[in-house]
């Protein structure tokens, strides 16, 4: 038996004493106390994080059709059941001003403000606010409350709606209720069943048990890059927060010190990494603010611990409230208290008009923290969210005043301040693509409200195709016209693959639909040189294809691309004594460069490439202190790819010669454009010595040990493949004696997932 001791005076953590069943004095191996492997290896590759939120993991099962279930939902019903929850209210939480509307705008924000354009993770796509770390965070104080009332709707439509779906599709019905017209809203999320251990949110080390912590944290820094004020302050890359635990910047300014210029740089900075402009900066923080409320009614250190480490008898909710009832009038959120406008659930432009019309000063809220209040004592009030007849001065945080005294968002603001249809506007959109940023394609959108049109450049629009595919009888004649061009097979396969990896499994963007391998600015990025006489000898197959053809049949570029690659690989596996089909899919479509955006397609330009041994001249300045290898996991984590599939898909790719510079490193064979599996035989192989080639540790030398002869060359891209347990225990099967064939079907199949990874079209 265990001996529990129950310390209430620490309650979030329990002391187990006793004898383990499974032995030893101290419970752990299976049962997940430390010490872990992170504890001993700290720096080691952590290759499991490629099996996270696995199948098992689903209670739903892989064959679930949430598209179908989501579709035989009444949605106009739906949205009346939430619409009649907003204007209720529960004893345990109640409403603010009787409408729950507000605080579910702020759920719905802070679930998809996670989002940041560098890697495109985060967002409200799986619904992670419900796990740990984001559920915890100090800037979601008081979101489990927000998910815990709409269980309810949860509950009665069952697997149909997702929890991503829901919190989305409730903050749009709040906002229509207090009059404001959305744009449009796109089903289609599906949850995750897992927290997220992969993501990486910062530098710093923020003590969730001690909520004091956070605002005396003088860790800032960490994660910024530069000197406080200079033209190159900037965050460290993928960050978009301006501080850990935070969604997007402190309210009372950087490091709470009350200056509005400072919290403007911050503004620009994370909104920014969020994919907005100054336009939809404003119009989200004054959209934004004119409902609702903040709430600073108890100091932050009397106020219990979030949701993850709470008492278990809590169940899942935390931030638990000493004083009075907890909540209604004592309600402590993020320390600030008031309102911005006189009327919180009403759309209008008071907040804009308040913001310019008074003069502001510096005060503190009942919770101490930093906020503003009117000078002009005849400013209008706002009334008590709980108290009737009672009224309150009006209130703005430092992020608020930072929009008057920032040039540029003034320029916004006033524009805004004469044009109130071009405000309600602006926020219609910014809030659209504030919550479905993260969802990739049109594609992917299901229901009723879900909008369409082209000029959304953000969602990276392909038009429509306006002609029939090839047929199987095309594809054979058209990969004769690609081979007989004299590209070689190692060019072939580099400019498919380029075209395919641009693709994030996170935000669902990028990959070859669209062509835009051929337009600005991918095809003048250096990682991408290889493939500018690629296609234009594709482009010569593609107008004598399509000037013979009398049906209205094509073949796109896109098409083109990845169907080289394809041929290619058939000639690579004949070569190597083994017969294979690779799959070809066609039905891609070419986007134009008009329906490109170059800035933000720039975010999907590499800084490490271990397919194509690419590593950015400016690596050690954009990434500091980690590794190439570490960035190469991160990217076949974006592949969606399993440790198998990332192992011999590397293996084939360096058997076809596809570095981006057409460089010899890693490739361990004198049969480039052979799909043998020489790769393996040579990494595993003990009659070689690797050795540094200087003390940087990024590029090695492979000598017969017999002859000290210098034999290959390899980079740590390459080498990672043996010297990780976990990925040579995958590379030695395929290095054995009945590897080779295994090895062609298994690239060959995880060539053609990477292919189809953004065929959305294919999947609804």
């Amino acid at each position: 038996m265990l001996d529990i001791k129950d310390d209430r005076t620490n309650t979030e953590t329990y002391e187990m004493t006793g004898k383990c069943p499974f032995g030893g004095d101290r419970i752990g191996g299976s049962l997940g106390t430390p010490p872990m492997l992170s504890d001993w290896y700290p720096n080691r590759l952590k290759v499991e994080l490629l099996h996270h939120n696995g199948p098992q993991a689903n209670p739903l099962g892989v064959n679930f059709d949430y598209a179908e279930a989501f579709n035989n939902i009444d949605f106009a019903a739906l949205k009346q059941d939430i619409k009649v929850f907003l204007t209720s209210s529960v004893a345990w939480w109640p409403s603010d001003y009787g409408n729950y509307g507000p605080q579910m705008i702020r759920m719905a924000w802070h679930a998809a403000g996670t989002y940041r354009i560098a890697d495109g993770r985060g967002g409200a796509g799986e619904a992670l606010q419900r796990f740990a770390p984001i559920n915890s965070w100090w800037d979601n104080g008081n979101t489990d409350k927000s998910r815990r009332l709409i269980w309810p709707i949860k509950q009665k439509y069952g697997s149909a709606l997702s929890w991503g779906d829901l919190m989305v599709l409730t903050g749009n019905c709040a906002l229509e209720i207090m009059g404001f017209p959305t744009y449009g809203f796109g089903g289609g999320r599906r949850d995750a069943w897992e927290a997220d251990n992969s993501t990486y949110w910062g530098p710093e080390v923020w003590d969730p048990k001690d909520v004091s912590s956070f605002d005396s944290m003088v860790t800032r820094d960490k994660r910024w890059r530069g000197r406080n004020g200079d033209a190159d302050y900037d965050l460290e890359n993928p960050l978009a927060a301006s501080h850990q635990a935070l969604i997007y910047v402190n309210p009372e300014g950087p490091y709470s010190n009350g200056d509005p210029m400072g919290s403007a740089r911050d503004i620009r900075t994370t909104f920014t990494r969020m994919a907005m402009n100054d336009e939809e900066t404003v119009a989200l923080i004054a959209g934004g603010h004119a409902f609702g409320k903040s709430h600073g009614m108890v100091a932050a250190n009397r106020v219990g611990p979030p949701p993850e480490i709470a008492p278990i008898e809590a169940m899942g909710l935390g931030w638990q409230n000493p004083e009075g009832t907890g909540f209604a009038e004592y309600t402590m959120t993020n320390g600030i208290e008031g309102s911005w406008t006189p009327n919180p659930t009403q759309w209008d432009n008071h907040y804009l008009e308040s913001l310019f019309k008074f003069e502001w000063e510096q005060t503190k809220s009942p919770a101490g923290a930093l906020q503003w209040t009117p000078i002009d004592p005849s400013a209008p009030k706002t009334p008590d969210a709980h108290v009737p007849d009672k009224v309150h001065a009006l209130m703005m945080m430092t992020s608020d005043i930072a929009l008057k005294v920032d040039p540029e968002y003034r320029k916004v603001c006033e524009k805004f301040l004469k044009d109130f249809d071009a405000f309600t506007q602006a926020f219609s959109k910014a809030w659209y693509k504030l919550t479905h940023r993260d969802m990739g394609p049109r594609e992917r959108y299901l229901g009723p409200e879900k909008r369409l049109e082209n000029g959304l450049l953000w969602q990276d629009p392909i038009p429509l195709r306006d002609h029939g595919t090839v047929s199987e009888a095309d594809i054979i004649a058209l990969k004769q016209l690609i081979l007989a061009t004299g590209i070689s097979k190692s060019e072939l396969v580099f400019t498919a693959f380029s075209a395919a990896t641009t693709y994030r499994n996170s935000d669902k963007r990028g990959g070859a639909n669209g062509g835009r391998l051929a337009l600005e600015p991918q095809k003048s990025w250096t990682v991408n040189r290889r493939t500018v006489p690629v296609i234009a000898a594709l482009r010569g197959v593609l107008e004598e294809f399509n000037g013979k053809q009398t049906a209205n049949i094509k073949v796109s570029l896109a098409d083109l691309i990845v169907l080289g690659g394809c041929a290619a690989i058939e000639k690579a596996a004949s070569d190597a004594g083994v017969q294979v089909l690779v799959p070809f899919t066609p039905g891609r479509r070419d986007t134009t460069q008009e329906l490109t955006d170059i800035e933000m397609s720039n975010w999907l330009k590499p800084v490490v490439d271990g397919f194509r041994n690419y590593v950015d001249d400016k690596f050690a300045e954009i990434v500091q202190g980690v590794a190439p290898e570490q960035m190469f996991l991160d990217k076949a984590q974006l592949l969606a790819l399993t440790a198998p599939e990332w192992v011999a898909l590397v293996g084939g790719l360096r058997a076809m010669g596809a570095n981006y510079d057409g460089s010899v490193n890693g490739i361990f064979t004198d049969r480039i454009g052979v799909l043998t599996n020489d790769f393996f035989i040579v990494l595993t192989s003990m009659d070689y010595e690797w050795k540094k080639e200087d003390e940087t540790g990024m590029v090695f030398s492979l000598d017969d040990r017999a002859t000290g002869t210098t034999r290959f060359k390899a980079t740590r891209n390459d080498l990672i493949f043996g010297s990780n347990s976990q990925l040579r225990a995958v590379a030695e099967v395929y290095a054995s004696s009945d590897g080779q064939a295994r090895f062609v079907k298994d690239f060959v199949q995880v060539w053609d997932k990477v292919m189809m990874l953004d065929r959305f079209d294919m999947r609804i």
